[in-house]
């Protein structure tokens, strides 16, 4: 009898071990609630405010009125200086406090959020008499986009007529820089473009990302891009498979207009006289970014008399280009500099003589000059006889999509690792 109590009280005991157990499992699957993430950073654990960066306003001056000690700003500035210099804060943007109470409910401040975009921010942690500086970018989702504008005036206005991002002109001017003049277009131009949308919580629009194909229609003639990776990068591509990139870029600067082009009987707005201009007047607001138009090397930079601030680059094929009436050089550039295409070498500006803000560009051949506007091109390599197929290939697929509907299975999605889809022919020969 006693055997039999004890087998019973074992069973028990195993029983309820068991039913322990059983309880344990089932309460660790019980999933967390869901964390209160802001910027990364558990908000439930602290008061939060927000602010914006007002006109003059230093981060140092934002820190302060948290209680952050003039000895922490000089730790937070030099350990900021490499990551995100504090002087470089903007009014107008946004930033987050996150703030906890001690056990007397004494506010302390242990984390400052800037937002340095949309997508972009920085963070700047107190924890007791250490500080610390890391970036961050928001989550976002990406929503593929297919637009087409006809143009009235110029591509930014088409643009904002059909209330598109605004990154998408930047971005359609950096893909056609070489191909075509955008301080040549006309009413009826247009453009379709596929490209990648960026959203936070799915409604928010963040910018853009990949552009995955434009056709851009200039004078009655089209031109393709097509994106395509080529010797380790991703460049785009005409539809025959030339490259779009050219030996020179079609303009040294952005946004703005011709207000004098090559000829050589123009009257001096100065001297009232007539005499040759041999180059383009790009008039533009002082400041403005000027850009090598190729590769070369700087030759002269100093006062050019008339031509103020002068820039002369030397190019292969014996090109020289000039830009005068420049209000400043760009850091780094100085006689005997090696520039490479699109590198920043100064600024528009108004020195010698002029009657306001302008660029003027000249080219020279053979010491020559000749017309900016009408230089022959001679395009970068192409894509190459064993990359043919496979371009030809995403450039189908792509022009499919901007030409009409493209089947979403069908889309190209990525250019890593893209491999040709077998013809019917070889698959039916492999299933047999």
């Amino acid at each position: 009898m006693k055997s039999l109590k004890f087998y019973l009280a074992a069973l028990v005991l195993v029983a309820a071990g068991a039913c322990r157990t059983t309880t344990q499992q089932a309460a660790s699957e019980i999933e967390e609630p869901p964390r209160n993430l802001i910027y990364g950073i558990d908000a439930d654990e602290y008061r939060t405010q927000t602010g914006e960066v007002g006109p003059g306003q230093t981060l140092g001056g934002i820190l302060a009125g948290y209680g952050v000690t003039a000895l922490q700003v000089d730790r937070l500035d030099r350990a900021a200086k490499d990551i995100f210099p504090l002087r470089n804060i903007r009014a107008g943007h946004k930033y987050t406090a996150f703030i906890h109470e001690d056990s007397l409910y004494a506010p302390h401040l242990d984390y400052l959020v800037y937002e340095r975009s949309a997508t972009q921010y920085v963070t700047f942690g107190f924890h007791d008499d250490s500080v610390s500086v890391s970036t961050g970018e928001k989550e976002f989702t990406l929503r593929r986009t297919k637009k087409s504008a006809v143009i009235n005036s110029s591509l930014w206005g088409a643009i904002m007529e059909q209330k598109l991002p605004y990154a998408l002109a930047s971005e359609m001017e950096d893909i056609y820089q070489w191909t075509v003049d955008f301080f040549g277009i006309q009413k009826g131009d247009a453009f379709t473009v596929i490209y990648d949308e960026r959203f936070i919580d799915d409604t928010i629009p963040a910018g853009i990302g990949r552009v995955w194909g434009a056709r851009f229609t200039q004078g009655g003639k089209e031109y393709y891009a097509i994106p395509f990776r080529q010797g380790g990068k991703i460049q785009y591509w005409e539809a025959d498979g030339g490259s779009l990139r050219k030996q020179l870029l079609k303009a040294p600067l952005k946004f703005t207009r011709i207000s004098s082009k090559f000829t050589y009987a123009r009257k001096h707005p100065i001297y009232k006289v007539y005499r040759p201009h041999t180059g383009v007047d790009y008039a533009a607001p002082k400041g403005t970014p000027v850009h090598a138009v190729a590769d070369g090397v700087v030759t002269f930079k100093g006062w050019g008399g008339g031509g103020g601030n002068t820039l002369k680059i030397k190019h292969p094929g014996n090109l020289m280009t000039g830009y005068l009436h420049l209000s400043g050089f760009a850091r780094g550039i100085s006689k005997g500099s090696h520039v490479s295409q699109g590198q920043l070498i100064g600024y528009v500006g108004s020195t010698g003589a002029s009657t306001g803000p302008h660029l003027d560009y000249r080219i020279w051949k053979n010491g020559t000059p000749i017309d900016p506007l009408k230089v022959p091109q001679k395009p970068s390599e192409p894509i190459s006889e064993e990359n043919r197929a496979l371009f030809e290939f995403v450039r189908d697929r792509i022009s499919a999509e901007l030409n009409g509907d493209l089947a979403e299975e069908l889309r190209i999605t990525q250019l890593d690792s893209l491999e040709l889809p077998a013809s019917p022919a070889a698959t039916e020969l492999a299933a047999n």
